[in-house]
């Protein structure tokens, strides 16, 4: 297992605190904020001087029911290529469900959404890793994910799905120790446990964030300080290994760079007393074996036998997947045995997220509609789930508003309209919404 040492997530906010920082030994990209052919000159510059780049996928939705889409993993392949990377990461997730498969709507989460830790699940990821592991040019690692909710009917533990995923398809593993504790306060889980009963010689590095706790729930909001309980979970971990490469995640409300070299500093101090306290320090572990069978646990072995088991555990997974999607995004009925109050805590979370990413993506709606662009964005996506990203988000946000002939304030309605001509293009006039969207932005662009 390649060592990675310390490392920082690279982010465009903190690119010149990172080539300060020192002892920085690694970073981690987000591969879908980067294009291969015009990495930022920060990035270069780390690049040049020896510094390893990691890409890590958000989007492929390894978890989901369907086939892991093969133009995002030729996208996360190119970015690994461009970067030189010794691998790539994902996560153990679902981002999207819906579909053909469910004769009902596809919707994106916008956010990456657990995976029940059932025998059908498992099936369909190892089959959708096995499909990954293929078309990427360097080894694949996968993280465990925070949740707020649980799913009912569960049948694995989080360590008993990570070991069997790891002996099935002899893929690596991104622990993140901030996601064990924040699954310990919301789901009742230990992270010993966990731990306890992981494949440590697969782990390729480790996670460590802050979070937030608000009313008995605990927000892996990456935008907070690292906590004592999460680097107690460090330091649980590394009483058992020694991690390969460890990584501080930092997504917003970025410090200065003196409180990120602290942080830093104390990551380092777990993982070396760590280091100095457990016997297997010593020794460099060796990969998980690369076994590559994926057969389901207690299936027949024949082929035909295993792909059709694996597409009867698809179907019923995306009929799972889609209902509680759908509760989550558009205000269905919550699937039977799910806790209601969680599923409004994630509901309420995804749309602010959503927000905060449209503002981000789309920066010049929050300057054209001020303060208003929050509660207009939050009552735009009741009801509307995410269908195309956040970028077609941002556009169909923008249309909604001028379709209703806001805001009200002309000057800003001149601004929305002309932001939305330039980003959409052409479009033909048709009855309907289409055409009180035209007229509206004809009366704009007029000033009436």
């Amino acid at each position: 297992m390649r060592r990675l040492g310390t490392g920082i997530g690279w982010r465009p906010e903190i690119a010149d605190d990172i080539e300060r920082l020192p002892g920085i030994d690694w970073v981690e990209v987000v591969a879908e904020n980067i294009c291969p052919g015009h990495l930022p000159d920060a990035l270069l510059r780390l690049r040049e001087r020896g510094t390893t780049i990691v890409p890590h996928g958000v989007s492929l939705g390894l978890g989901g029911a369907e086939r892991p889409d093969t133009a995002r993993l030729t996208a996360l392949a190119e970015r690994a290529e461009a970067l030189g990377s010794p691998l790539v990461t994902e996560h153990i997730a679902f981002v999207r469900a819906g579909g053909p498969r469910t004769a009902s709507p596809a919707a994106e989460a916008g956010h990456l959404l657990p995976v029940p830790r059932t025998r059908d699940a498992l099936d369909v990821l190892c089959e959708n890793v096995r499909i990954a592991q293929e078309s990427l040019p360097v080894p694949l690692a996968l993280e465990n994910i925070a949740a707020l909710i649980s799913w009912p009917g569960e049948e694995l533990t989080e360590g008993q799905f990570l070991a069997e995923l790891v002996e099935r398809t002899g893929v690596r593993l991104l622990i993140d120790v901030a996601n064990l504790h924040t699954n310990h306060v919301n789901r009742g889980e230990d992270p010993a446990a966990a731990l306890d009963a992981l494949p440590t010689s697969a782990i390729a590095y480790v996670h460590v964030a802050g979070g937030v706790e608000r009313d008995g729930v605990w927000h892996d909001s990456h935008a907070h300080p690292v906590t004592q309980p999460v680097l107690d979970v460090l330091a649980e971990l590394c009483a058992r290994t020694a991690p390969p490469g460890v990584l501080l995640e930092r997504d917003d409300n970025f410090p200065a760079t003196g409180e990120l070299a602290a942080e830093l500093d104390a990551i380092r101090g777990v993982v070396a007393k760590g280091v100095r306290n457990t016997s297997e320090a010593a020794a460099v572990t060796a990969p998980a074996g690369s076994t590559t069978a994926t057969a389901p646990a207690g299936s027949v072995t024949g082929p035909e036998a295993m792909e059709e088991a694996v597409e009867g555990a698809r179907g019923r997974l995306a009929l799972a997947q889609a209902s509680l999607l759908s509760s989550l995004v558009a205000g269905t009925p919550a699937p039977e045995g799910f806790d209601r109050r969680r599923l409004g805590v994630q509901s309420r979370a995804l749309v602010a997220k959503r927000a905060d990413v449209v503002g981000k993506v789309a920066p010049e709606l929050p300057r054209i509609l001020g303060t208003g662009y929050r509660p207009a964005f939050l009552d735009y996506a009741l009801g509307r789930p995410m269908t195309a990203g956040y970028r077609r988000d941002a556009l169909a946000f923008a249309e909604h508003l001028l379709a209703a002939e806001r805001p009200e304030d002309p000057a800003a309605r001149r601004q929305l309209t002309q932001w939305w001509q330039e980003r959409s293009g052409p479009a033909p006039v048709r009855p309907g919404p289409a055409a009180r969207l035209a007229r509206a932005a004809r009366l704009a662009l007029l000033g009436r």
